[in-house]
């Protein structure tokens, strides 16, 4: 098979979600293409990829329309990997290849910047958009064709923000208006959604994984059974993901689809979990079985987060998926590590779902508008993970300032106040249970 993608990354999750969908259109005979793996840090384990000439096994573990799936495949779509920092002329190399035709990462959140001190002739330059400069001048002056851009990192507009730097790199090293233009109209940049759980290695259960694999493998990866990818602009003709039945949307914009994950998924995990600490739970499994913790959270999506949404099929559909993320009984999701810096989560997650209710129904949503009081008394309580200064606003402030705090909330909720007071005080007097059956209409 021919190279045709260079990946940079060879964490746990692109192994996990862009090789796994490679390798299932190569086992159809849709692609015909294998990846190159560049390692983005000088620390990385690209030598292990190369030492198990690219193969690994990948483990799928969740629950899918109600039944358990734990399935177990090899990956075969790496062809090989190339550390820059040890074979630079290796990686320059890659420009060279006619074949080559798509770039995907993930250099985690932070890995698409501009430092700006770098050089053409660094070997290699540091940020990974200098990088791939580098590699695009050299392409460039072979007169090769561009590349389709696919990058996962977790930001919005993740490819807009890559082409930006990558111009900027261009002019930092004044490449020429001509190659500015060839990377303008000769390149493709696709801002994406990526979703899926990865779990990566399982230290925890080694012996139990290693009994099923078919060769000794350092490089096992675990994700859940669940992913979706969702892609800004339509190449299904070069890269056929739904042609071999992969979940993955090519549309005209992304933005719909961020919103429907963070205020659904997301939004979902913020407005439950300070309340279920209270109520005593520790896991999100926990919480799926408990007997007014699971309504609370159905009762919080499917009549207030769901119909803000417009309440079409597709938005329901993803509701019961993500109801059966949490259900998943391999993932030991710890609400204690969901609960970090909730206030600032529940601003961009849940708050404007309130307000959005409001203005869409005249009323504040009692679910939610409970998530806040629970997330107030929470924070009076040690269990809080924020920054120091929002924790000791938090715990001795009013209500009325706590609502007030325009640095919080990008907005007064005083309106709300004697709805959260409500809550609140049925929290501190009566305890969660009470306030789940209030809201649920059984008190």
């Amino acid at each position: 098979m021919k190279e045709r993608i260079i990946q940079f990354g060879e964490g746990n999750f692109l192994r996990a979600f862009v090789d796994y969908f490679i390798d299932a259109m190569n086992k159809q005979d849709l692609f015909d293409g294998q990846v190159v793996v560049v390692q983005p840090l000088a620390g990385g384990m690209v030598s292990k990829l190369n030492d198990q000439d690219g193969k690994y096994h990948l483990f799928l573990r969740g629950v899918e329309k109600g039944q358990k799936v734990d399935s177990m495949e090899v990956i075969e779509s790496i062809s090989r990997g190339i550390d820059p920092y040890k074979d630079f002329d290796a990686y320059m190399a890659l420009a060279e290849n006619p074949d080559m035709r798509f770039i995907v990462s993930n250099t985690t959140e932070a890995g698409i910047e501009y430092i700006g001190s770098e050089k053409q002739d660094d070997r290699p330059a540091k940020s990974f958009p200098a990088k791939v400069t580098q590699l695009l001048a050299k392409r460039f002056e072979l007169g090769l064709p561009g590349f389709i851009f696919l990058p996962c990192e977790l930001i919005d507009d993740n490819a807009v923000y890559l082409k930006k730097y990558i111009l900027q790199y261009a002019d930092l090293w004044e490449l020429g208006d001509d190659f500015k233009t060839w990377i303008e109209e000769e390149n493709v940049f696709c801002n994406t959604l990526v979703d899926r759980i990865t779990t990566g290695y399982p230290r925890d259960q080694l012996a139990e994984f290693e009994a099923r694999v078919t060769f000794p493998d350092q490089l096992i990866d675990t994700a859940e059974a669940f992913y979706l990818w969702v892609i800004e602009g339509d190449h299904e003709d070069e890269l056929p993901l739904q042609k071999a039945g992969l979940n993955v949307v090519w549309t005209p914009d992304v933005k719909p689809y961020k919103k429907r994950k963070v205020r659904i998924l997301n939004g979902g995990h913020t407005s439950m979990v300070t309340g279920a600490l209270l109520y005593g739970m520790e896991t999100v499994g926990q919480c799926m079985e408990d007997s007014l913790v699971r309504p609370y959270l159905d009762h919080v999506l499917f009549e207030e987060v769901v119909p803000t949404l417009g309440s079409n099929p597709e938005d329901i559909q993803f509701a019961k998926d993500v109801e059966e993320r949490f259900e998943n009984p391999f993932v030991h999701h710890r609400l204690d590590s969901i609960v970090l810096n909730t206030v600032s989560k529940f601003e961009t997650r849940v708050l404007p779902t309130i307000l959005e209710h409001k203005e869409k129904f005249g009323s504040y949503p009692k679910g939610l508008v409970m998530s806040l009081a629970s997330l107030i008394a929470f924070y009076r309580t040690d269990q809080v993970k924020d920054m120091p200064e929002v924790v000791d606003f938090m715990k001795d402030a009013s209500i009325d300032a706590i609502l007030a705090k325009n640095d919080y909330w990008k907005v007064d909720l005083s309106d709300m106040k004697d709805m959260v007071e409500y809550y609140y005080n049925i929290i501190q007097e009566e305890g969660m249970e009470k306030a789940y059956q209030d809201v649920l209409g059984q008190a």
